[in-house]
């Protein structure tokens, strides 16, 4: 069965506060580093799935991202999906919630 390769990028929705991305920014300014006008944080998740097509496994990767790894309500999350493991093949967005 091929394996497909993928990340799914979470991130904050616009409207919700985001304090450790401020406290960031803060800390950024305080190190000297000036001009940060905008740091929000999110997360990257990275992952290989066994499906039958790309097609299943865009499906069983939504599925996955809308459910457990990102929270519907204050997140947005985006796939980026590749055939092959380990990383080889091209990568491209594939969907997004």
């Amino acid at each position: 069965m091929p394996v497909y390769s993928a990340r799914v990028l979470v991130s904050l929705r616009p409207s919700v506060l985001d304090p450790a991305g401020e406290a960031t920014r803060a800390a950024a300014g305080r190190l000297g580093v000036e001009g940060v006008a905008k740091l929000r944080i999110g997360k990257a998740v990275e992952l290989e799935i066994e499906a039958p097509d790309l097609e299943t496994a865009r499906e069983r990767l939504s599925l996955l991202s809308d459910r457990l790894l990102a929270n519907p309500v204050i997140e947005n999350w985006t796939l980026e999906l590749a055939a092959g493991g380990q990383g080889q093949g091209p990568s491209s967005p594939v969907g997004e919630g």
